[in-house]
């Protein structure tokens, strides 16, 4: 022990975290052997040792639901130790509990996380409003309800969603089709830009969505909590409930609901008619765990009914052309909780059985089986005996059969290998009496893959994987034979023809695509406060079915989108580079990257089409050559103990190499900052004001286009193409907790969005072409541990 004489002014400072997913871990006890002194992590997982002599110190760090374990430390300076701690011996199997289906994520890959307490301040929003307090993602939006992720700007089937160690299959690929997951079943999120997680998917080539179940104890305890939050916007909120019970012996169970109705929305000067949303959740899970073998069955439902803006759906060309020039939306209605056509009705059901088995010379081994099933009604404005009938009904099913083994190998050396096969069958519902947008289809997946993560010392790491998928597409297709003979299908596929009718063509196309994908990274930790991430990715992906085959109109999302039958699978060849800096005081990280994407699939808007339904943009499929940059920013200063500036920074440039143009729907410049104050002796007391600064985008192709309007004899430009202008938002939001008993905690929450109530236009919103966002939202959040 250092000599009393000593002058004594160092600090011992640091974090806490779980060694399996680099989570804070919270109220863990650090203990300085010898001495009384100890202190306890806070919200942030942080803890400080003050005036301590230069010398050798032995740390002894334990937590609740960890093996407790001791830490030599050196201290002649003010010295950062980050203690990392193995849960294994006193909670769930990390396979079974925490839901990481594959173990450890990316050794060479920065991975943005969103703990299970941050999560639940987005209980009464989505996913996408959840992810979208992450650097380097925006929000792809179809009105106030349908939030997409777009990260380093990339959506839909670029962006992977594991949920529960499950991928979600739920038809992402429409811009109006949200993931179907509630938030608040969700324990920890965690965001992986990049494709280099090559045992969750090979064609992430935008990146990699990770939900997983909150962490249970191997003990006997019940434990549960429930969620009020209320609403103004849309005079509405939700409820949530979750109860929990375990056992010493490793059996548990949980069971989880939600219910969520809010009416229209409201702009700043009026009301968003027909943006009312409903929904229902439920799910549960259970099953045992033992240290070296376990099982785990879960299922979960989610129902949600979201009305789509009446002001999108309109008559004639003319009154397309009012509603885009137009500063309000032509349909101003009185508020209302009615959900009328134009709406979308969306069930999903997802169920997962998983066990696994340690076996001392192999590793440990893993099967899973899940199964999902996506229903999608869109229901449009129709009249007579077609009233209230859908006029899209597609049914998607898909079975997935999964084996991984983990291994670890000598000299700390861990190989991960894997093998998955899958059937996914979709059904469009001829009945509805529309012609369907997307084709009847059978779709086999097969995938292989291997990680090798080998560490050169203590402080650097490489990685390097290979994945190889083949996926083949057997389709039934009807083409208006004047579709069929404008794309020269006649010419290139007559081999695929199965009959001929008088206005339409019978097809069988059948598909093969062959995707390698590769991932070559290293991680290098300078001390305890510096890390350097580098990572390369090769992602394929195949064209999903809308790209491939869309010949109609696509009702939710207001617009008749075409695809083209002769697509090839994209090539992304993705860089990143990460420097960050952990410490308590100051924390930063700077992530740039270049993605170039060969056979890219972009979607854009052409012309007009008029139908029966009225008069509806025209948006195409095409493939060129792209190439995405940009850069993400993310930087936290602690002025005093109690506050804290938090500071946020995105830019992503995406450009069509094949036509010298910017990329459509890229996100434009964002940059948030935050003062934060948070007094864990009053009451954990939390007081945050956010400013959000969404930059004008600049830079974008022009797909305007001329219209002819028959009442005047005329045409009209339609603007579809130029940006809305910059905007920024002011938020609030604050909590505090209160101990109601030994076991029982209240937390209050109160905050406001769109503080101001600014009226603006976001140029990812695909309604900012008939009405504004939306404006102040009040927000009242009880939460009740028990």
């Amino acid at each position: 022990m250092p000599a009393l004489s000593q002058t004594c002014d160092n600090t011992l400072s640091g974090t806490v975290k779980d060694s399996h997913d680099g989570s804070l871990l919270v109220g863990a006890t650090v203990i300085i052997a010898g001495t009384e002194q100890a202190v306890q992590t806070n919200l942030d997982g942080e803890y400080v040792f003050n005036h301590l002599c230069d010398g050798t110190y032995d740390i002894q760090v334990s937590h609740p639901f960890c093996e407790t374990q001791g830490f030599s430390v050196k201290v002649d300076e003010n010295t950062v130790k980050i203690f990392r701690l193995e849960h294994h011996l006193e909670e769930l199997n990390e396979v079974i509990v925490e839901g990481h289906a594959y173990g450890d994520k990316s050794k060479t890959l920065v991975e943005s996380t969103i703990s299970k307490e941050k999560l639940e301040a987005f209980n009464g929003a989505t996913l996408g409003d959840a992810l979208n307090s992450l650097s380097g993602v925006s929000s792809l939006n179809s009105g106030n309800a349908i939030v997409k992720p777009v990260v380093n700007g990339l959506h839909s089937s670029r962006v992977i969603v594991i949920n529960n160690g499950v991928r979600m299959e739920d038809q992402e690929w429409g811009v109006e089709h949200a993931p179907n997951m509630d938030v608040n079943a969700v324990g920890n999120l965690t965001l992986i830009k990049g494709a280099g997680a090559l045992q969750y998917s090979g064609d992430a080539v935008g990146g990699v969505i990770v939900a997983e179940a909150a962490k249970i104890p191997v003990k006997d305890t019940l434990y549960g909590k429930t969620i009020l939050t209320g609403a103004s916007n849309g005079r509405g909120g939700s409820v949530t409930s979750q109860l929990t019970k375990s056992y010493q012996n490793g059996w548990y169970g949980s069971v989880q609901g939600t219910y969520k109705r809010l009416g229209d929305f409201e702009a700043p000067d009026y009301v968003l008619s027909n943006t009312g949303t409903s929904e229902r959740n439920a799910s549960f899970n259970f099953g045992l765990n033992r240290f070296d073998y376990g099982v785990e069955a879960y299922y979960s439902y989610f129902k949600n009914e979201i009305g789509i803006l009446s002001a999108s759906h309109i008559g004639g060309a003319s009154d397309l052309v009012s509603a885009i020039n137009s500063d309000v939306p032509l349909i101003i209605n009185d508020f209302t909780y009615d959900i009328s056509e134009p709406r979308q009705d969306i069930t999903h059901h997802l169920a997962r059985i998983k066990g696994f088995k340690t076996f001392e010379n192999l590793g440990k081994l893993s099967l899973q089986y899940d199964f999902q099933r996506n229903n999608r009604l869109e229901y449009d404005i129709r009249t007579g005996s077609d009233s209230g009938k859908a006029s899209v009904d597609l049914e998607l099913t898909t079975h997935t059969l999964s084996l991984d083994l983990d291994s670890h190998l000598k000299d700390g050396i861990k190989l991960k290998t894997g093998i998955k096969a899958s059937y996914q069958d979709n059904f469009a519902d001829p009945n509805t009496g529309v012609r369907r947008l997307i084709p009847d289809y059978d779709k086999y997946d097969l995938g292989v893959y291997a990680i090798l993560d080998y560490p050169i010392n203590n402080d650097w790491v490489v990685e390097a994987g290979g994945r190889f998928d083949y996926s083949f597409m057997d389709a039934y297709k009807y083409y208006k034979t004047s579709f069929w003979e404008s794309r020269n299908y006649d010419e290139l596929y007559p081999d695929i023809v199965v009959e001929e009718f008088d206005n339409q063509i019978l097809t069988h196309p059948e598909l093969h695509f062959y995707n390698p994908s590769v991932t070559l990274g290293t991680t290098y930790n300078f001390g305890e406060s510096y890390q350097l991430f580098f990572n390369y990715a090769l992602a394929s992906r195949a064209p999903n079915a809308s790209e491939l085959f869309s010949e109609g109109l696509h009702h939710s999302a207001s617009r008749i989108e075409y695809g083209d039958l002769s697509f090839n699978s994209e090539i992304g060849h993705k860089f990143i580079l990460t420097f960050q800096r952990n410490n308590k005081d100051f924390n930063f990280s700077v992530s740039p990257f270049i993605n170039t994407i060969k056979d890219f699939i972009v979607i854009e808007p052409t012309s007009i089409e008029t139908t029966v339904r009225g008069s509806f943009q025209v948006w195409e499929y095409r493939q060129t050559d792209a190439q995405l940059f940009g850069v993400d920013i993310d930087a936290s200063y602690a002025f005093t103990n109690n506050f804290r500036y938090n500071y946020q920074f995105s830019l992503v440039k995406g450009y069509d190499r094949s036509q010298d143009e910017p990329l459509i729907s890229m996100p434009p410049v964002n940059m948030k900052n935050e003062i934060v104050y948070q007094n864990p002796k009053l009451n954990n007391l939390r007081l945050a004001l956010q400013s959000e600064f969404v930059f004008r985008q600049n830079e974008y192709p022009d797909n305007n286009f001329e219209v002819y309007i028959a009442e005047t004899e005329s045409t009209e430009l339609v603007d579809i193409s130029t940006p809305p202008d910059a905007y920024h938002l002011l938020n609030f939001n604050s909590s505090i907790d209160l101990n109601v008993n030994e076991k029982s905690k209240l937390s209050l929450g109160f905050g406001v969005t769109n503080l101001l109530n600014t009226s603006y236009r976001d140029y990812l919103n695909s309604m900012r072409y008939y009405a504004d966002d939306l404006g102040r939202n009040f927000l009242l959040n009880i939460k009740f541990n028990y």
